[in-house]
């Protein structure tokens, strides 16, 4: 352990806020449990630069949490277009309504009361109560966590029970009485900006002359790497059915699941002849099929293997058969776009689509 008393951690990290902290952040104007709330949401596994347009037009079209309660799913997915992790918006929502419709469009004054609402973690009900209620509370995102593993020189990854069970103990020993929501700011900028995960800057930061990681001459040794796990080959056809209108065929996906709730493509699996299924569904209807060129997309535990297919119609079928699969359909215009949620990978083969070469 560091000989650096917890008072006097705080007070350097404090007086490195003061001077050094960042006080000029859109969420950081104003300051309500609403905003505070919804930058902690967007900011978790997603960069400040990122952010910043994202919540700006949260906050125009929603400017309350009472706002967002009353939106359709479908508004609040077409806001959230590009920033994925999708749980996190349909649990926004979800949270939104609750807080509506069990605290009377107050959130709850209580950490423990926080926690339990929808998409909320320990580290974020923190955030909250601490920064827009001076509750004084600890936090523990990944820019905590970095600080504290290499203060610390925390062996093991920060995600084992382990570990984060220490790492939470450290943060509340280190959690101070006064300035508690400065302090919970500081920590995130202190390790998004100096404790940065690629280039430390250690040679400026205040904690150094304690910081055991420096020390020991490898503060990017710390904290240390979730053990490997190869993610598994997955495959899937994507068909692109369009008619002379301009517009193409959408289904919304399950609620639960990859891309839940938002608009995508219909899905075929690899090992089907896209051409024979095209023509058993839509019969003389059929004007051109096209394959393109497949793609990967990442997701955080698998890589899935795009093979966009583009079947031309002469005009809208009447029925279809087993592509919607009794999910919700949706004949979408390319020069008018309908105000959708749709998965990174979907807007961009939408985009396109637009492309004379495709259409």
């Amino acid at each position: 352990m560091s000989k650096l008393p917890e008072k006097q951690f705080s007070q350097v990290v404090l007086n490195w806020f003061d001077d050094h902290g960042r006080k000029h952040l859109p969420w950081q104007q104003d300051i309500t449990p609403y905003r505070v709330w919804l930058s902690e949401v967007m900011l978790q596994q997603t960069q400040v630069a990122t952010v910043i347009p994202y919540f700006e037009r949260f906050i125009e079209k929603f400017p309350t949490v009472q706002d967002l309660a009353a939106a359709d799913q479908d508004e609040v997915l077409h806001l959230w277009t590009g920033l994925g992790y999708y749980t996190r918006a349909r649990n926004l929502h979800k949270c939104a309504q609750q807080v509506c419709e069990q605290h009377d469009g107050e959130f709850p004054q209580s950490v423990e009361q926080l926690n339990d609402l929808p998409g909320i973690g320990r580290s974020t009900a923190g955030a909250i109560a601490s920064i827009s209620m001076g509750i004084v509370a600890p936090i523990l995102d990944g820019n905590v966590k970095r600080v504290l593993c290499r203060f610390y020189a925390v062996e093991g990854w920060p995600g084992a029970p382990k570990v984060e069970k220490e790492l939470w103990q450290l943060a509340e020993k280190l959690t101070p009485d006064e300035r508690c929501n400065h302090y919970t700011q500081a920590m995130m900028d202190m390790g998004a900006t100096l404790c940065s995960r690629s280039k430390p800057q250690c040679e400026v930061c205040p904690l150094a002359p304690q910081c055991q990681a420096y020390a020991q001459g490898a503060p990017k040794a710390y904290p240390h790497s979730k053990p490997k796990k190869e993610k598994p080959e997955k495959y899937a056809q994507l068909l692109m059915i369009s008619n002379k209108k301009g517009e193409v065929l959408l289904e919304q996906r399950p609620q639960k699941g990859i891309w839940g709730g938002l608009w995508s493509l219909p899905e075929l699996e690899q090992d089907i002849d896209a051409t024979d299924y095209a023509y058993q569904q839509f019969g003389d209807q059929v004007l051109h099929i096209d394959t393109l060129t497949s793609f990967r997309h990442t997701f955080s535990h698998y890589h899935l293997h795009i093979t966009p297919v583009h079947i031309q119609l002469k005009r809208i079928p009447t029925s279809i058969k087993e592509s919607v699969r009794e999910q919700a359909q949706h004949w979408y215009n390319l020069n008018q776009p309908s105000e959708v949620g749709l998965p990174a990978p979907v807007k961009k083969l939408l985009e396109q689509m637009l492309k004379p070469s495709l259409l």
